[in-house]
């Protein structure tokens, strides 16, 4: 299976299906009413039938909607994810060229200078997202936190990134 990169109104409708059919089985099982954060998480449980809901003692098994890496951490998760041996990745996930560029004197000469810097990097990154199935956005590009915003999330998706201010997309 090879994972849609792009946010399209067909995965959007896709993803708010699935959570309908996990929330009505969750619903039935808690005989609760359900808050915002409670939705949004137990609509993306794995298998929400047999997932113990315990609150403050069950570890919940999700299937996000997304994952997000910046250039930083995402080279450890490339290379864990390149030890499973597996060909593609599962889910929608793209990769943002940000977080190595240093603000030293103004835009076009730090992206120079980071560009001379990190090109290992860089084409580590660019080769790996092709291989893999993730998006890429390069050096320059734009700053992963709005990227995300404005091209990748959507409201109660579930996005799981490298970066502190993931939850600014709403993740």
């Amino acid at each position: 299976m090879v994972a849609a990169i792009e946010s399209s109104p067909e995965m959007t409708a896709s993803v708010y299906a699935r959570m309908a059919r996990n929330l009505a089985v969750v619903r039935r099982r808690l005989s609760r009413p359900l808050t915002l954060a409670d939705k949004i998480l137990l609509g993306h449980l794995d298998d929400p039938q047999h997932q113990e809901l315990e609150p403050g003692k069950s570890y919940l098994l999700l299937r996000p909607d997304r994952v997000v890496f910046q250039d930083v951490l995402g080279q450890t998760g490339l290379l864990q994810f390149m030890q499973t041996r597996r060909e593609r990745v599962a889910v929608p996930a793209t990769i943002h060229c940000d977080h190595l560029i240093q603000a030293r004197v103004e835009g076009a000469s730090d992206l120079r200078e980071s560009l001379a810097e990190n090109k290992e990097v860089y084409d580590f990154l660019r080769s790996a997202a092709a291989k893999y199935g993730l998006g890429f956005w390069g050096p320059g590009a734009g700053i992963i936190h709005q990227v995300v915003l404005e091209n990748y999330a959507f409201p109660g998706a579930l996005i799981i990134g490298t970066d502190s201010h993931t939850p600014n997309a709403g993740g």
